[in-house]
């Protein structure tokens, strides 16, 4: 395995383990704050709308740069 190979999937690890982080602080912050249902929810739509478009950003890149 070359070490490209290897840091490409270490990247992959890492964004989907800071993903689960993230994911973790905003159910963190809505139980503190006593969101209830709702709140939670507009959490985590506000919140995880950032990492989502991220996401989407990295995978837009790749199509456009013929990466995939």
């Amino acid at each position: 395995m070359r070490l490209a190979e290897i840091e490409a999937i270490m990247l992959n690890v890492g964004l989907a383990l800071f993903a689960g982080f993230i994911f973790f602080i905003i159910y963190d912050l809505a139980k503190k704050s006593n969101a209830g249902k709702f709140g939670t929810a507009v959490l985590f739509f506000a919140l995880g709308l950032g990492l989502a478009a991220f996401i989407i950003k990295s995978v837009v890149v790749e199509f456009i740069g013929g990466g995939i």
